[in-house]
This record gives structure tokens, sequence and C-alpha cells, in this order.
């Protein structure tokens, strides 16, 4: 094994992880003040981790020629890759920036922990040697990638919806623009202006909110600077039509390939049964999505319930539950 090509896959796994934990920083002071400063620390900070990462799983498929998915490492590592690399998609189209800190914490999360199945540079085992494994593969972190990101638009949803609620229901909020300090007040104070709409053009969909604002509350003013309840519906949504047909087809090609492999299309194994698990929630929060009482709060908590059903089969059972597809020794 040549040094350098090794001394290279370890630097750029470092450097993949140090962007993300600093851009996580960077991002959570982002989502606290909302300064614009930040924000363009943050994106090239995102766009290094991402690439150090994608870099790497090449570095070191070119220096073993072992397709480097074929452990959890692997994974773990390419579905951190995919989750900044679809949020940053979806953030530049639709100025996605505030939840960046969520988004980069869990691929930091994620990467370090990978870190713990790292098992080196060790060859494939039979079973994994099959050109499927360069099609479902990908497919099925990338179906992840997605729903993770819908995950965290998802919490902003419900908790922008909590305290609308709780000002609905008659709770003050606490703090103001002057106590908040006058830069962070004033930023404050941009945002707010920046995303509410102009009077007479549409009805807000958080009153409360943007009555807290008006007073000159500092909490006021933080929420009402998120997108609309409206509009982070909308994005979860159109987040998880990216995930849904992604983990279709991988799902289907996982079945040809256990066909090629192990002589049946489907054989209820605990990670068959969690992926289809997964797949029903999220093809049930498409149908209710189109349902007018469901749409909001509801499909919210069905997108943060697939997330956690997600996690289960990627992780649950492929570390816990012994089969087909377990990294259980």
């Amino acid at each position: 094994m040549d040094p350098s090509k090794q001394a290279l896959d370890q630097v750029l796994l470092v450097a993949g992880i140090s962007a993300y934990v600093t851009a996580t920083l960077v991002f959570i002071g982002y989502f606290l003040s909302r300064s614009g400063l930040l924000r363009r620390i943050g994106i090239p900070l995102a766009a290094i981790g991402c690439c150090a990462q994608f870099a790497e799983l090449g570095a070191r498929w070119n220096m073993t020629g072992v397709w480097p998915l074929t452990n959890l490492y692997g994974s773990l590592s390419l579905f951190s890759a995919f989750g900044v690399l679809i949020f940053m998609i979806f953030a530049f189209k639709y100025d996605l920036w505030f939840i960046g800190f969520g988004v980069l914490g869990i691929a930091a999360i994620t990467l370090g922990y990978a870190t713990t199945w790292n098992e080196g540079y060790m060859p494939a085992v039979p079973a994994l040697q099959s050109y499927w494994i360069k099609v479902h593969v990908p497919l099925v972190i990338a179906a992840y990638a997605s729903f993770m990101v819908a995950f965290v638009v998802s919490l902003m949803y419900l908790l922008k919806a909590a305290f609308e609620n709780r000002l609905g229901a008659g709770t003050a909020l606490h703090g103001t623009v002057a106590g908040a300090g006058a830069n962070v007040g004033v930023t404050m104070a941009a945002a707010y202006a920046a995303t509410s709409p102009p009077p007479g053009t549409i009805a807000s969909d958080t009153p409360h909110i943007d009555a807290a604002a008006a007073r000159g509350d500092f909490w006021g003013l933080w929420l009402a600077g998120l997108p609309s309840l409206g509009k982070l519906d909308i994005l979860t949504y159109r987040i998880v039509a990216v995930g849904l047909p992604l983990l279709t087809v991988g799902i289907i090609t996982g079945a040809w390939w256990a066909k090629e492999a192990w002589g049946a299309y489907w054989q209820w194994d605990p990670k068959e049964t969690a992926a289809l698990t997964s797949w029903i929630i999220y093809a049930a929060y498409m149908h209710l999505h189109t349902r007018n009482a469901w749409r909001g709060t509801r499909t919210a908590w069905v997108s943060v319930i697939g997330f956690v059903s997600i996690v289960f089969c990627y992780l649950g059972v492929n570390i816990f539950i012994s089969g087909l597809h377990s990294y259980k020794m």
C-alpha cells in the first residue's frame, strides 16, 4: 500500500470532519443571529467538507481497487456527504441556510461515528463483490440523506408552530431587542422586514408571532425571521419527493441483487422489512400531504417518525439485529 496515498486518505478524512464541525458552529451563530457574514463563512466550509468526503472515498477506491461502500464506514461517510450536498442544493434554491447547523451537525456526528467502523483497506466479502453494490447502495444512501434534510426542516416547522400556539394560548415570550444587544436587534428586525409579506398581500400563518415581532419582542423577531410555516411545509414535501423515488428504486435494485446473491427477490430479512416499513411511512406522508386536514403539523410529525424509522433501518437493524444485511459479528 502506497504510504503517500494512505496519508492523503487520512488528511481528507480529517479535513472533512474539521470542516463540518467548524461549519456547524458557524451556522449555529447564523441561526441565532441571522448574520450574513456567518452565512458567507459557513457556506464554503460546508462545501469544503463535502468535497473532502467525496475525494476521500474516491482516493480510497483508487488506492485499494475496492469499492469504498462495502462497509459501514464508507456507507456512513457517503450518507454525510450526500446529506450536505442535498442540503446545499436546496439551500441555494430556497435559502435554507438557517437549517445548516442541524444538517452539518448530523453530518459531523455521523462521520465521527463512521471512523469507529473504519476497518482499514480490507477487501469486500464475496457477497458484496457485485456490480449491484455500485447502484443499490448509493441510491439508498441518497434517499436516507434526503430524509435527513427533510427531518431537520420538519423540526423547524414544529418549533415555529409550537411557539405560535404558545403565543395564541396567551403565553408571552420574554426578551426585548434592547436586552439582546443592538446589533443583533437590528439584524433581527431586518430579517423580519425581509421575510414578512407586504401589507394587504397575503395573510400570515403565524399572526401571534408577527404581533410579538411588531412589538419589538426579541424572540418574536427571531421566529418571524424564519420562513413561514407554509414554506417550511412545502420544502419538507419537496425534499421527501426526492427521497421517496430514490428509496423506491433502491429497494427494487436491492431485490434484484438479492435474487442474484441469495436466490430470492424477497426473504423478509429484518433489513428488508425495516426498509419496507420506512417506504410505507413516506408513501403515507406523500398521500396525507394532499389532504388539507393533515398538511402542516401532522405531516411534519410523519416526516419525523419516518426519519426515526430510517435510523432504525440503517443502524439499528444493521448493527444490533442479526440478518443477511447485518454488520453484527
